[in-house]
């Protein structure tokens, strides 16, 4: 009886060992987790959320291949990727869809995971940058609001990893919590990019250029760098809506927008500062230089073909363009320098407009631009 009691005792030590085991296996799990969410919800923005998803959640899944699929349908998510430096096609992981279309024909109209072995009809438009494709995946959508948004794709090279009915509560869970920072950076991008961004036009407004123009003059103040500033001017704009209707006017502002967005460089400013009225602030760049862009600009303008409903529309564009060295010996606040740099641009705009339009007028650089002397382009 003592040897079978010793038995007992000896199985029960070793059961409550493997419980124990699993308790803190468990507990481990589950600092894990929370340790997770909690990055994912301090995140600071959209591309740190998709950076922390990509790289460690392939470790906190002890996954092989972990994808990130997201609707974008306009490109603002794009665009707001790339202002923060990060660029989606340099990010394999990363996948913008342009609709919904192949997230609805995946998850059906009940938005159920994907789970089984891959299939290049079905699965391989998820793993498109993935060079070696997996062996098995799962495929969850991340849903808010009864609005899909995107999808978490993961893949195995073990042919077991992912198999049909296998039960995928931690995972589905992990999505969710994804999904709502998702939603909330994305919604938190929505806002911010309202509140700086043009609406027709989808360039910066004037609140985003003052906030801007002011950080920039006090950088160059500390580095003595030039910032240039160009004040652009649709000519005869108000003829485009009387002659051709105010909607061929919002055509014409958009067109010309994006048709100087495009010449200028990635790290350059462009604002809609009022009515047909652009500025554009151009940092380390030469006098020579600043002419070659607003000619270029005037040019391409002038050769633009714009058909509006049928009808054919000219346009020209007037260009007042300034630079400012900051005096080592005077030095102005970021703010009066702005007020000063945009008043040099404008005048130099006004030139151009009483010199015919059409034209180009850059003012010479004064360095506390307390004077202003004109010479033709």
């Amino acid at each position: 009886m003592q040897e079978d009691l010793i038995t007992n005792l000896s199985v029960l030590e070793s059961h409550l060992d493997g419980v124990l085991g699993r308790v803190n296996q468990n507990s481990r799990s589950f600092k894990k987790l929370q340790d997770f969410e909690r990055q994912l919800i301090n995140a600071s923005s959209l591309a740190e959320m998709i950076l922390l998803v990509l790289h460690e959640g392939k470790v906190f899944f002890n996954i092989d291949v972990l994808t990130f699929s997201i609707i974008d349908t306009d490109g603002e998510l794009a665009e707001s990727l790339a202002e923060e430096g990060l660029e989606p096609d340099n990010i394999k992981d990363l996948i913008l869809l342009q609709d919904k279309e192949l997230l609805n024909q995946t998850f059906s109209l009940a938005m159920r995971p994907f789970i089984g072995q891959f299939r290049p009809d079905k699965c391989g438009d998820f793993f498109s940058k993935v060079d070696e494709k997996p062996v098995c995946v799962a495929i969850i959508p991340l849903c808010r609001r009864g609005t899909v948004m995107g999808a978490l794709n993961f893949g195995s090279y073990q042919s077991d990893r992912f198999i049909d009915n296998m039960a995928t509560d931690f995972l589905e869970h992990m999505v969710s919590v994804v999904s709502i920072c998702l939603e909330n950076n994305l919604n938190y991008e929505t806002m911010r990019r309202t509140s700086y961004i043009d609406t027709l036009t989808r360039v910066n407004n004037r609140r985003f250029l003052e906030q801007r123009m002011s950080e920039e003059l006090d950088r160059c103040q500390r580095s003595n760098e030039a910032l240039s500033c160009l004040f652009l001017d649709i000519d005869h704009f108000k003829q485009v809506n009387d002659t051709y209707g105010h909607q061929a006017g919002d055509y014409v502002l958009k067109l010309v927008a994006s048709t100087i967005k495009n010449l200028l460089r990635n790290n350059d400013v462009l604002a809609r500062y009022g009515g047909e009225e652009f500025v554009a602030l151009l940092s380390h760049i030469d006098d020579k230089t600043l002419k070659s862009i607003a000619e270029r600009i005037r040019a391409t303008i002038e050769g633009l073909v714009i058909v509006f409903d049928g009808q054919s529309i000219s346009l020209t564009i007037s260009i007042g363009a300034s630079s400012c060295i900051p005096s080592e010996s005077k030095l102005l606040t970021g703010p009066v320098l702005a007020a000063k740099l945009i008043e040099s641009a404008d005048s130099a705009l006004y030139k151009a407009k009483h010199n015919g339009r059409n034209k180009v007028e850059i003012s010479e650089c004064v360095s506390d631009l307390s004077e202003v002397h004109w010479k033709r382009a």
